[in-house]
């Protein structure tokens, strides 16, 4: 991750604000409530786009629709700390579609995984793959009881 940070200004962060909310808004709806005329504003989300700023536009799915109502937040731990190492859990973990986020950390917990399941024995099943992927010392697994708080949208 990382990368060069790009210069923004009011009106740039104004229509990232908007397309967070909605990436499928008309160019003309935008402009008008960014304040710029169409073709500005188009060039502008251009330019956003090209610069990587916005990466990518993806629709948002319900997951309790989708069966995957069950989120596991995965702490592990390992004595190991060779690139040949990571690049194993690496490439294990990410291959496994219910991870749908890892963190290396600093602290005692060396990698966080952010999982999505159906249940309790779905995820015991995806358990016996992830400890499979590369030696680990310790997983610790989190259950979350209630989401409080759930959006995409980056502070601007």
């Amino acid at each position: 991750m990382g990368g060069s940070s790009v210069s923004l200004d009011a009106i740039d962060r104004r229509i990232l604000r908007e397309l967070q909310g909605d990436a499928t808004i008309p160019v003309a709806e935008l402009a008008e409530r960014v304040g710029l005329s169409q073709t500005p504003c188009w060039k502008r989300v251009k330019r956003l786009t090209d610069e990587g700023v916005i990466a990518r536009k993806v629709a948002l799915l319900d997951r309790e629709k989708l069966d995957l109502g069950l989120v596991v937040f995965v702490s592990l731990k390992t004595n190991r700390h060779d690139e040949e190492w990571l690049a194993q859990f690496a490439k294990g973990a990410s291959a496994l579609p219910e991870v749908v986020e890892i963190y290396r950390l600093a602290g005692e917990t060396d990698y966080l995984l952010k999982v999505m399941v159906s249940d309790i024995a779905a995820y015991d099943r995806f358990y016996k793959r992830l400890i499979a992927t590369a030696p680990l010392d310790d997983v610790s697994s989190a259950f979350a009881m209630e989401q409080i708080k759930f959006t995409t949208a980056l502070p601007l």
